[in-house]
């Protein structure tokens, strides 16, 4: 057992559902959290810096005009520091030189670098805003008294970057705490989706190891784990039903072996001992040996051929044919009872009905539950054979005036070795599996069958049969085949 279990380890391959469940959720999380950080970022930056831009090129815009509409009603200087003000920026008017028109300033009256700097960025008048180390600024030209002049004003940057920056740290802290809460819930969500899992799991090797009084059904949160826990209680129950089953039927079989079996050797055993010398003792002590053996032969016929059936190891191949004529054939079977036994088989069958499935094996349905009937009759020995249409097919019958069976064991006679009413004399030997076979039969041919029983009324078992295409042609044929045969035999 210890080996089998290690056995079992070793083979088992793969990764448990939680630790999957939860590395998954936490790196889903994890992977919004840094995509939604870097994203803010950028977007952030990219606000800031488009903000900045439209207010200096609004600035930029206003300036120009200014210049290009001055009047000399007031100082240009006034106006042009006034918006620059207004906007929070540096203003700077500077000629082609790099002399300084404004600010006016006596220590220092050139400003080289920003003057080649705005004509790399205006030459094709492709820039006017752009970044200067920790500025961003606007550059223009402008004609102030008739003479080229470049504008240039700009607003630091610092700022900017500082919000960016602190709004990255606050981003990285939030970052780290959803990522702790993250692993925390992904942990959480993966243990209660995993957890009925494995309450099922350990419920299904309980069921493995052959405990069936454990039960499967109950209230889970998730749909499909019902649905699982559902599919595994009617399993728990068909197996179930089927171990109690198997275990009857080997107990009662096992008792069908013994009796004829200890028979034939108390028999055999007084041949040798007893009648060896006497003729007629001999003989009926032989015969009872022989009665035994087919009854053995029977059993075991009847275990064989309802393996087969269960299995589908038999091809049932189907074909049309007249079941009226089987219904009279396999009827006549049981005339000998009426002369030895007094028995009355009444037949009511309607003539020409066909249909199609397996003959070898609707003759095997219909022996079983006719003999059935016989066996189980009443005191009167009556016994009804039925066969008429209906719509849309054909419907066999047979009606027996016993004591019925209970309701609570309709269900069991097709399912189990069923047997019931062991007073009553039984004419037609069988083995106890009819019933089991014919419902094995009747279902592999599609064929509707039940039971109608009330108790001390007797019971009505019945067989549902489709109409098959072609008829005529069957029959047709079917008549030609026999007329073949009787000229063969004349």
């Amino acid at each position: 057992m210890l080996k089998n279990g290690i056995k079992n380890k070793k083979m088992r391959t793969g990764r448990s559902l939680n630790l999957i469940l939860w590395f998954t959720f936490s790196v889903f999380a994890l992977s919004i959290i840094l995509i939604y950080g870097v994203v803010q970022n950028i977007l952030v930056h990219k606000r800031y810096y488009n903000q900045i831009a439209e207010n200096l090129n609004v600035a930029g815009n206003e300036i120009v005009n200014t210049i290009a509409n001055h009047d000399g009603s007031a100082p240009l200087s006034k106006q042009i520091y006034g918006i620059a003000n207004k906007h929070g920026l540096q203003l700077y008017v500077l000629s082609e030189d790099g002399a300084s028109k404004f600010p006016d300033h006596t220590e220092q009256d050139a400003y080289p670098e920003k003057t080649e700097l705005l004509k790399k960025k205006l030459e094709g008048c492709e820039y006017k805003i752009f970044s200067e180390k920790s500025v961003i600024a606007y550059g223009d030209t402008v004609m102030i008294e008739g003479e080229p002049y470049y504008l240039y004003i700009s607003t630091p940057a610092d700022w900017m970057n500082d919000s960016v920056g602190n709004l990255r740290l606050v981003s990285i802290l939030t970052g780290l705490i959803a990522v702790v809460l993250a692993f925390v819930a992904s942990g959480f969500v993966a243990v209660l989706i995993t957890k009925p899992v494995s309450e099922v799991t350990e419920r299904a090797k309980e069921l493995a190891r052959g405990n069936y009084s454990l039960r499967f059904r109950q209230d889970y949160y998730c749909a499909e784990i019902c649905e699982l826990s559902d599919a595994l209680e009617y399993a728990r129950t068909e197996i179930s039903k089927a171990d109690q089953m198997q275990k009857e039927l080997i107990a009662n079989v096992s008792h069908d072996f013994k009796t004829p079996l200890t028979m034939i050797k108390a028999y055999a055993s007084m041949i040798r001992e007893i009648s060896g010398e006497d003729r007629q003792k001999r003989d009926a002590h032989a015969q009872i040996i022989i009665d035994e053996s087919d009854r053995l032969a029977t059993l075991v016929g009847d275990l064989l051929d309802l393996s087969k059936i269960r299995a589908e190891l038999t091809p049932d191949t189907g074909s049309v044919f007249n079941l009226s004529d089987e219904v009279y054939r396999i009827a006549s079977r049981f005339d000998y009872l009426k002369e030895t036994n007094g028995y009355h088989i009444e037949t009511e069958v309607e003539d020409d009905i066909y249909t199609f499935a397996s003959r070898e094996r609707i003759e095997q349905v219909l022996y079983n539950l006719i003999g059935n009937a016989v066996n189980y009759t009443g005191e009167d020995k009556l016994v009804r054979i039925r066969l008429f249409n209906i719509q849309n097919g054909s419907r066999f019958e047979v009606i027996d005036t016993g004591k019925g069976i209970p309701p609570d064991e309709i269900d069991s006679i097709w399912d189990r070795y069923y047997r019931s009413g062991k007073s009553h004399q039984r004419p037609v030997q069988g083995s106890g599996l009819g019933l089991s076979i014919v419902k094995n039969i009747l279902t592999v041919q599609g064929c509707p069958f039940g039971i109608e029983s009330e108790e001390g009324k007797g019971s009505c078992f019945w067989v549902e049969f489709s109409v098959p295409e072609q008829t005529e042609e069957s029959d047709h044929q079917e008549k030609t085949e026999k007329k073949k045969k009787t000229k063969h035999k004349s």
